[in-house]
């Protein structure tokens, strides 16, 4: 895969890459910065790429790589102070069911956003994860029954 055909990749999937960076990570900053940071490591390393047929599944993977990688990074970090917290304003109204998606554990939210959302087959979100496919059946099973648990809960 040359340059462009990299770029017009990247072009092409940009929301999708920013909408699976959302399901692991919750800020939007972190996500940019997961998504920028993907896409810069499979640019360095495009070289190691065999087939181009798989790139985009490649790029997602590195993309799922660093967001866990971010992720962990996150956790380690210190809180501010108290008196250094200043509340940013709330701009973002998201659906019930998006709020819902977001209280799901990483492993099911994942599955749900790359299936539904982005369209993938189990076998691909297998290859992605590299977990067994019957790992990705039952994580989209139980993060279906978590999530219809929290949508009944809302309405009760």
């Amino acid at each position: 895969m040359d340059k462009n055909a990299f770029g017009n990749l990247v072009l092409e999937n940009e929301a999708q890459l920013y909408r699976i960076a959302k399901a692991i990570l919750r800020r939007d900053e972190d996500c940019a910065d997961a998504a920028q940071e993907a896409i810069t490591k499979a640019f360095e390393n495009l070289h190691t790429l065999r087939k181009d047929k798989y790139a985009k599944t490649w790029l997602i993977r590195i993309l799922i790589n660093e967001c866990c990688r971010l992720a962990q990074r996150r956790q380690q970090e210190q809180p501010m102070p108290e008196e250094w917290n200043v509340p940013a304003p709330e701009k973002e109204n998201y659906s019930r069911l998006y709020q819902a998606l977001q209280k799901l554990d990483a492993e099911f939210r994942v599955a749900l956003v790359l299936h539904y959302l982005e369209g993938f087959q189990i076998q691909e979100i297998s290859e992605m994860l590299k977990i067994p496919p019957g790992t990705v059946k039952s994580r989209l099973h139980r993060g279906r029954e978590k999530l219809k648990g929290l949508l009944a809960e809302e309405e009760a």
